[in-house]
């Protein structure tokens, strides 16, 4: 791929070794470094990397993979624009010691400064209700706080903790909410923007992208994955 060629990368790369991947997976520090090295070269000036990660427990201990590769990534030469985190509302429950883990990371990672940002909106709970109050300048001094009297926005920004659903197939392992490529695509980019997952998996991003009008670039090692994926993405 040449330098400078992708807008936005939404991806979920593998996680420590949770699974194998029909026996094709090799993964460790040597190649995730790797991954992150390329993804800065072929990252546009402005353009953003999200990197939808979590860590495996071994021996009683989170490995923390996750927190190497976000300062990694910025030893590349990427900010790190925002620690998102992507909440499940229906997590797969586990038997151990720890409270249930229902969250998963999204390192928003930028190369200089945003070339896009189309915020999330959210509902304000007070909408339409009259602002009032007052505030103290020192000891002696109050007046009227500078809103008083104006509504409240019927919207706002949203937050950096976003919640999806999850849909267990039987088709990958590890298929991600299409609502969450969706947002993070309306997010970081444009129409006619190149959206990047080189981490395929079952073509989640991809399909995202083609409804929202983005080109799209996907990678696929294991081969009955990357043909469920075009499938996906060419029906749609």
């Amino acid at each position: 791929m040449e330098e400078g060629s992708v807008d936005l990368t939404v991806t979920s790369p593998p996680y420590d070794n949770l699974r194998t991947y029909e026996g094709s997976l090799e993964w460790n520090e040597d190649i995730w470094k790797q991954v992150i090295e390329q993804l800065f070269l072929v990252t546009k000036q402005g353009g953003v990397v999200v990197w939808v990660v979590g860590d495996a427990t071994i021996k009683g201990s989170e490995t923390g993979t996750s927190f190497k590769q976000a300062l990694y990534a910025m030893e590349c030469g990427f900010n790190l624009h925002d620690t998102m985190i992507f909440r499940k509302l229906n997590p797969m429950p586990l038997t151990h010691n720890r409270y249930e883990q229902e969250f998963e990371y999204m390192f928003v990672f930028s190369k200089g400064k945003l070339k896009s940002w189309n915020p999330m909106l959210k509902k304000c709970k007070t909408s339409g209700e009259v602002r009032r109050g007052t505030q103290r300048h020192n000891l002696n001094e109050l007046s009227r706080k500078h809103n008083d009297g104006l509504p409240v926005k019927t919207q706002k920004q949203a937050s950096n903790i976003w919640e999806y659903g999850l849909r267990y197939t039987k088709n990958h392992p590890a298929q991600f909410p299409i609502q969450l490529a969706h947002d993070h695509i309306i997010s970081w980019s444009n129409e006619g923007d190149t959206v990047f997952d080189p981490f395929m998996g079952s073509g989640t991003t991809g399909l995202a992208a083609k409804e929202l009008g983005r080109d799209f670039i996907g990678i696929e090692k294991v081969e009955k994955y990357f043909q469920l994926a075009s499938d996906r993405i060419l029906s749609s």
